[in-house]
């Protein structure tokens, strides 16, 4: 099964959820009496790592495997579905956030036609993550990383 079958059978699974929820919040839902046992439990995303180049992702009964290079392609398809979703996540670092930092990561800048500087920089978890900086952040940025 290629990674397209695999996130599409995902995606199958997540719309069942979204109808299991959908239909535990109708009024009607709570009145009537569940005939399966399972129905009161929802089915959760569980993650598990069968070895050091793999991920399994299983939502209920269905699980697929991922290895590296999916791994990096759900990644990129997270991050940009997530850039585009209310709310943005929070502007100050959560406490107990845990994260894997990469040391002195890869680079790549670009200056844009409007003055603003492109910068890429290779993370060892997220791949290449692109941020632009208009001219007087790129002072700032000079500033904090000097100080």
């Amino acid at each position: 099964m290629n990674l397209q079958e695999q996130i599409g059978a995902l995606e199958v699974r997540v719309d069942q959820i979204n109808e299991l929820n959908r239909l535990a919040a109708a009024p009607e839902a709570a009145a009537a009496p569940a005939s399966d046992p399972d129905s009161d439990e929802k089915p959760a995303l569980h993650v598990s790592r069968p070895s050091q180049n793999a991920l399994t992702l299983a939502i209920g009964a269905q699980s697929v495997t991922l290895q590296p290079e999916q791994i990096g392609q759900l990644i990129e398809e997270l991050a940009n579905a997530r850039a585009s979703m209310s709310p943005e996540p929070p502007m100050a670092i959560p406490p107990g956030w845990r994260f894997a930092s990469t040391k002195n990561p890869v680079m790549a800048v670009q200056k844009q036609p409007n003055g603003d500087r492109l910068l890429v920089a290779r993370h060892t978890g997220h791949g290449w993550v692109p941020f632009t900086f208009a001219p007087d952040v790129v002072v700032q940025l000079y500033m904090l990383l000097s100080q």
